[in-house]
């Protein structure tokens, strides 16, 4: 296999806050205060979001522009849902600021559901944990 990514979380307390280092990029994670946590950043759940967000709207970009398609701005609204059994489902609602028609909704929506990261969610990822030496 070969690397796609890479991050380091560090704790930068208090409490649940830590520090993530991703590329040239730094962000913090928290958890919200009703979780314990001083909402100093997005929470777990909310990254996995925002990632798969922001690979669904650069993805649609991409294709649009192969197509010479103008399709404005791009909004992708993300809803993650769970249940008491830990079964969980992620709604996804694409907007688009140019007036497209049917058969560019279509093939958008067919788009979206082949992302990188929409595939690597839906596949499930195999994670192996390790301590450090």
């Amino acid at each position: 296999m070969t690397p796609v990514s890479h991050a380091t979380v560090r704790s930068a307390g208090p409490d649940y806050r830590h520090e993530v280092v991703t590329g040239d990029h730094q962000l913090v994670a928290d958890e919200p205060v009703r979780s314990g946590g001083q909402n100093a950043g997005p929470a777990p759940y909310d990254l996995v979001l925002a990632g798969l967000g922001a690979c669904t709207a650069i993805t649609l970009r991409m294709y649009a522009a192969r197509k010479g398609w103008d399709i404005g701005e791009v909004d992708v609204e993300l809803t993650l849902l769970k249940n008491r059994d830990g079964d969980a489902r992620i709604e996804r609602v694409l907007r688009c600021s140019a007036a497209l028609d049917e058969a560019q909704w279509e093939k958008l929506l067919e788009i979206a559901g082949k992302t990188p990261v929409t595939r690597t969610l839906q596949a499930g990822a195999e994670i192996s944990t390790t301590r450090a030496g």
